[in-house]
This record gives C-alpha cells, sequence and structure tokens, in this order.
C-alpha cells in the first residue's frame, strides 16, 4: 500500500460515503454498458460494506443506455424508406425510462452475485422542495443501511417536470453531481467521491501535457488558474459540474474526492488514505504546505544550482568534493549514531536480515566513502572533454564534447551509502540530483544530506542535492520529463518495474541480480572453489552476489561438485537445485531459475557443456554479471563473447563488478539496460554529448559554394 498523505488522516474516521459514478464511467464509447467497470465498482462496494462502511450510491448512465437501446430497437424495425428520412432526436424521457430499468438490472445481478441486496431510489428537484419528503428519506435511507442494503439513486429524468432535464442547470440540484452532493449533506455523509474518467482535476484539459493534477484543491488558489477541457462526451457538465458540487459539498463540511473510476481499486485506495485524486476540504487552505508544486519546484531548483555548478571551473568542484569528504568524516559519529537508530529500528520492525545488512554503516565504511570521494575529486574533468573533432570544410570545425545529462532522479532502497556515492558522481559530472531513499533510512539519509549540502558553497547552492522526503512526490517527479533527465532506481524488483511503467523519462537500472558462475570440466578446481565461495558468501545481499551456480557434468565423475557443494554448506549456504542438480544431491529443487536470493542460498545446476551454460544464462539470467572459470581458453572466449551481459568474467568473482572495484571512485547503479551506460555506472555513465562548432562565417547557402573535408582531427 502506499503511504498515507497527512492531509488525508481524516479517512480513518469516515464511515458513511456517498459514491456517485458518472456516466462515462458506466458507459462505453459507443453507449453500451461498461459491465468490467461495474463489476468492479460492485466489488470494492461489497468489500466496503462488509467493512462496515455506510454505501450510498449515486449512478449516473439511464439516459444514455436507454438512448442506445431505442436507437437499436428503431433501427431493427425500421424499412429501408423510413431510414431515409431525416431520424428525429429520440425523447429523452423515454430513453431515462428505458435505460433506468436496464442499469438497475445490471446492478441488482452484480450484487446479487457478491450477495449484496440493493434498492432503487428515484427522485426529482421537487421532491426536496418537501421537509416531508426530506425527512422521510433519511429513515428509509437509515433502514437500508442497517440492514446492509446499498440505496442506487439517480434522477428521476422520465417524470421530472424540467423541460430538458439533462441539460437544465438551475433548482435544488440539476444533475447527478449536485445531486450526490445535497444528498451528501442530506443523508450527513462522512465523504462523498465522484468517480470520472480522468484521474482527478487538472490545472487545464487532462489531454494538454502542460496540464498537472491538482491532489488538493484551494479555492483561494485554484479558481481563477484552472482551464476546464470539453464537457462529458456523454454527461451534462464534465468535471466544472464535479468541481461545483464538490466545493459546494466542501464548504458545509463534507470532505470530496474526485478520481478515477476506471481504476479498480480506487476507492479502497481513497479511503485507505492514499493520495489519489483531487481532495476539497473546508481545512484546505490550512495544508498551503502539502503543495503540487513540491515536486517540480525541487527539480527546477536542482536545474538551476546543476547550470552553477557547470558554470564553476575544475578545481572549484574538486574543492566541493574534497570539502564533503571532510564532513563526512568530521560528522562520523553523528552520522553513525544517526545510522544505529535506523537499524534498530529496522530490527524492531522485523525487515529481512538481508535489508538489514544493507541498512548499516558499518565501523570504517565513512572513511572509505570520503576516500572514494577524494578519489573522484582528483580525476580528470569530465565535462567538456572533446570526444571527436572534425574539419567539415576549411575553417569550419565541428567538436563533439562530453556534458552533464542535467538533472537525474535515484531512487534508491535501504543502503545510505549509496546517497554519498551518487551525490559525489552528480558532483563530479555537473548534475543536478533529487534523492529519494527508503523510509527504513531516514535518519541516516536525511544526516547525510544535511552533511552534504551545508558543504556545497552558496555560489552553486544546497539545492544542487534535494532529498524527496514523500513516498507520495514520486509519481509527480516522475511526470516531470520536461525537467528530469534520467531516472536510475536501485532496489527490487517491484520498485524498478513500478518506476519503469510510470515515468517517460528515461530509466537506466537493473530490476534483479541474477549472477551465475558456470565451472567447466577445465576449471582449475581450487581455483574455482575460491571463486565460488567469494563470489557468494563475500556479500550475499550484493545485487553482484553469485545467485545460480552451473557445473560441468564431468565434474560430477571426478569429484569435484562434491567440493564445491560442501565448501557452500560449510559457509552456511541453502543449496536449492534445477532437475539434474536437485535429484543428484537430494536438494529441494529451486522454484524458479529466475529468482535473487540476495542471502546465503543459491540454485544449482548441471549443464552438459559451455554452450548449455550460455543457453541457461540468457534465458535465466538478469544481464548483470556472468563468470565464468575455465582453463580452456577456447570455452572462456565463447562464454566472453556469447554471454550477453552487461559483464562478464573470466576466472575472477561476480562481486568485482562495481564501480569503486572498477575504478570508477562509485557508482551510481549497475545498468543491465542498453541505453548510454551499461555495468557499473560512474561519471562517464552521467555525461551526455553536446556539438560544438567553431566556424568564420560560413553559410550553407543550398551546400552551393562550400567544400566539405569531413577531415578527422586530433583532440
Amino acid at each position: 500500500m502506499e503511504a498515507l498523505d497527512p492531509s488525508r488522516s481524516f479517512m480513518k474516521d469516515v464511515k458513511r460515503v456517498v459514491i456517485k459514478v458518472g456516466t462515462a464511467v458506466v458507459t462505453r464509447e459507443e453507449g453500451r454498458l461498461a459491465v468490467g467497470r461495474l463489476g468492479a465498482l460492485c466489488e470494492q462496494i461489497k468489500q466496503l460494506n462488509s467493512l462496515g462502511y455506510d454505501i450510498i450510491l449515486v449512478s449516473s448512465g439511464a439516459v444514455g443506455i436507454g438512448r442506445q437501446r431505442l436507437r437499436y430497437r428503431k433501427l431493427i424495425h425500421s424499412s429501408f424508406a423510413d431510414l431515409q428520412k431525416p431520424q428525429l432526436e429520440l425523447d429523452g424521457k423515454a430513453c431515462a425510462a428505458v435505460g433506468q430499468n436496464s442499469l438497475m438490472a445490471l446492478y441488482d445481478t452484480l450484487f446479487t452475485q457478491l450477495d449484496v441486496t440493493s434498492a432503487q431510489l428515484l427522485v426529482t428537484d421537487n421532491d426536496f422542495r418537501d421537509k416531508d419528503f426530506r425527512k422521510q428519506l433519511t429513515e428509509t435511507v437509515k433502514s437500508l443501511l442497517a440492514l446492509k442494503v446499498i440505496p442506487v439513486f439517480n434522477e428521476n429524468d422520465a417524470v421530472s417536470t424540467r423541460k430538458a432535464p439533462y441539460e437544465d442547470s438551475s433548482g435544488i440540484f440539476w444533475d447527478n453531481d449536485s445531486l450526490s452532493a445535497l444528498l451528501a449533506l442530506e443523508l450527513k455523509a462522512d465523504l462523498l467521491v465522484l468517480l470520472s474518467d480522468v484521474e482527478g482535476l487538472y490545472s487545464g484539459p487532462p489531454s494538454d501535457p502542460q496540464s498537472k493534477l491538482i491532489h488538493t484543491y484551494i479555492k483561494e488558489k485554484h479558481q481563477n488558474e484552472i482551464t476546464f477541457g470539453d464537457k462529458s462526451r456523454v454527461g451534462r457538465g464534465g468535471m466544472t459540474a464535479k468541481v461545483k458540487a464538490a466545493v459546494h459539498a466542501a464548504e458545509a463540511g463534507i470532505p470530496v474526492v474526485i478520481t478515477s473510476g476506471f481504476a479498480a481499486e480506487n476507492i479502497i485506495n481513497v479511503l485507505q488514505g492514499q493520495r489519489i485524486g483531487t481532495l476539497f476540504h473546508k481545512d484546505a487552505q490550512e495544508w498551503v504546505q502539502v503543495k503540487e508544486v513540491d515536486a517540480r519546484e525541487m527539480a527546477v531548483a536542482a536545474r538551476e544550482c546543476s547550470r552553477k555548478l557547470q558554470a564553476i571551473s575544475s578545481e572549484e568542484r574538486k574543492q566541493i568534493l574534497l570539502r564533503i569528504a571532510d564532513a563526512l568524516e568530521a560528522n562520523e559519529k553523528i552520522i553513525r549514531n544517526e545510522n544505529e537508530v535506523d537499524v534498530a529500528m529496522a530490527q524492531e520492525a522485523g525487515y529481512e536480515k538481508s535489508l538489514v545488512a544493507r541498512l548499516a554503516l558499518k565501523p570504517g565504511k565513512i572513511a572509505s566513502l570520503a576516500n572514494n570521494m577524494r578519489i573522484i575529486a582528483n580525476m580528470e574533468d569530465p565535462i567538456g572533454q572533446v570526444l571527436k573533432k572534425t574539419e567539415l570544410s576549411d575553417g569550419l570545425i565541428l567538436e563533439k564534447t562530453s556534458s552533464p545529462l542535467g538533472v537525474l532522479l535515484i531512487v534508491f532502497e535501504s543502503r545510505p551509502e549509496a546517497l554519498v556515492q551518487i551525490a559525489s558522481l552528480a558532483i563530479r559530472s555537473g548534475n543536478g540530483l533529487l534523492l529519494k531513499g527508503g523510509k527504513e533510512a531516514k535518519r541516516s539519509n536525511a544526516i547525510l544530506h544535511k552533511v552534504i549540502t551545508e558543504a556545497i558553497p552558496d555560489t552553486v547552492g544546497e539545492k544542487l542535492i534535494g532529498l524527496v522526503t514523500s513516498r507520495e512526490e514520486i509519481p509527480e517527479l516522475l511526470k516531470l520529463d520536461d525537467v528530469i533527465d534520467l531516472v536510475i532506481p536501485r532496489g527490487s524488483n517491484k520498485l524498478v518495474s513500478q518506476i519503469k511503467s510510470s515515468t517517460k523519462i528515461p530509466v537506466l537500472g537493473h530490476a534483479d541480480g541474477i549472477c551465475h558462475v558456470y565451472v567447466d570440466k577445465s576449471a582449475n578446481i581450487e581455483m574455482a572453489r575460491r571463486i565460488v565461495l567469494d563470489a557468494k558468501i563475500d556479500y550475499p545481499a550484493a545485487c553482484n552476489a553469485m545467485e545460480t551456480l552451473l557445473i560441468h557434468k564431468d565434474l560430477i565423475e571426478k569429484g569435484s561438485l562434491n567440493d564445491i557443494v560442501v565448501d557452500l554448506r560449510n559457509e552456511g549456504v541453502i543449496l536449492y537445485g534445477g532437475p539434474r542438480a536437485s535429484s543428484l544431491l537430494n536438494i529441494p529443487q529451486a522454484h524458479s531459475f529466475h529468482h535473487e536470493y540476495s542471502s546465503l542460498a543459491c540454485t544449482v545446476e548441471i549443464v552438459d557443456d559451455v554452450y548449455a551454460a550460455i543457453d541457461h544464462i540468457n534465458l535465466y539470467g538478469s544481464a548483470h554479471t556472468d563468470s565464468v572459470i575455465a582453463e580452456d581458453k577456447e570455452v572462456a572466449n565463447v562464454f566472453l563473447r556469447q554471454v550477453d551481459s552487461a559483464a562478464v568474467f573470466h576466472n575472477a568473482s561476480t562481486r568485482f563488478s562495481d564501480g569503486a572495484r572498477f575504478g570508477l571512485g562509485a557508482e551510481v547503479g549497475i545498468s543491465t539496460s542498453r541505453i548510454h551506460a551499461r555495468g557499473p555506472v560512474g561519471v562517464e555513465g552521467l555525461l551526455t554529448t553536446r556539438w560544438i562548432l567553431k566556424g568564420s562565417g560560413q553559410v550553407v547557402d543550398g551546400d552551393r559554394g562550400i567544400v566539405y573535408t569531413h577531415k578527422d582531427l586530433a583532440t
């Protein structure tokens, strides 16, 4: 579940909820009922009903459904001659009468399948002018709710005295949005949910890329800023009507959420306090600090500071890193204290041992981080390097130069040292940075961020590195493809997959670290034993730890397999087997070859030869790091050429796949994608290129009078 939005903490006290579902949700584009969406709606209502909520449903859709059905009936009963005549618009009241019957029949069927009973209540504007009616309505609804029956309201357009009930906008209520607001007040609801065909209220038409979702509506701020798009394709007023109804209810003390009726769990998520849709609340003005612009402001500030960082000299950028390294060591005690609190809280919360291991800043870690930062500081300046120089024509010189990407968003879990590593690489490469660490490392990340940013001079600005503290800001940041240039997720498969599916911004990273070691029949067995043990037990929680061991079949007869297995078991490694190894070694069968243990466990399987090992790795691996142990050079070369991974080793542990060990100083992560960087990503992976052309007055003029030489020049 998403983290709760503090401004929606009142949801825990909500008991009675009015849900209004719009015509655009009830029907498909062609006018037929959207059975799947209605089914999902009814399932949510069933669940909430079981949890003790009082649910009152207001459902549009009758006129649209009736119109579609009557058009069809008229079509099949018309002669060819009738079809040639001008077609008159169908009577709206007749459409409402026919459609209401179909709509309620479907609700009754769906609720019956869920062991829920529903009741129909049709009302008109004039009904509410009668005090006795209003009193009786309240009593009837109260009785139905006590019996766990779902009241389903709709305006009785079939008998409404209005001349055009589906267009008129006057009276006590004028559409189902205003009816739902009226009912919420009349029936003393705790919450009104208006389901729409969009996520919520936007600053402009939802189809406009510049429009932003407004999470909390503040009348004083938004009423003059919002530009509404077209009205609903099928309803009466679209978002304009919903906002008017929502403002009316909120000012009267009923909180309102406008959200999408297309998402299967949205109502439940709203009641759980998640930051979904647009909230209207009488106290919204007091929540100005919960601003939708926070994410954008942070990203824009990071970009502005990154430009200042790029404008200073290489030596000045170097000195910033050296100052940060000194500050880390000077504040080691307080950093360690805050980290110890995080570790203790993680253990108390029952987090997995592998996560707790990644969370801890062990003795010597701060000194190591500071040392690596100094290594990065003393590297050659990566910005503005001339990568290629070409004479296009006489006196016209083109240079391809290295350039910062701009603003990076890094989302990482557990490891607080990642914050330091990433910050050092971002500063050296001239990039702005936004960081979001896991809640389990909240205190560690906060103190590290404070120490680092306080060491950044005012000429650049501490907003160069922003620390995102709320998980709810991530969805907003992922929409900022005009401000953020690259997202690097470091964490679980679930985290990486969620981010990739939620953004248009390029994503660099790896979802899994399923690393293999293949021991060939030609391997030096003593070497193999050392490498296999190191790859598995040096740091089992690391993404470059061995997760699958592949053994050549000939090593079984030599007894070499037993030696390696005994070594692993002696170190406490739990073994799982593929089909061949599990029966031979009498070990449990692995439930999947595509599994990352991140602990003292691994999969073992037997293969026929190097080609079988390659096929296995390319099929089940994650393209992270894979190693072959072999004395046969041809076998090694085949493996190195054909294993399609970011890092491929010969006679070496997979644990070497690391930015610091590669001499990069540090890494922002390991990439298994095929965009500009693969494997451990250091400073070079955070750069792009720019073309700089230096001339002496040349013009193209249709390429007349210019002779292209395209001569490579020394850089």
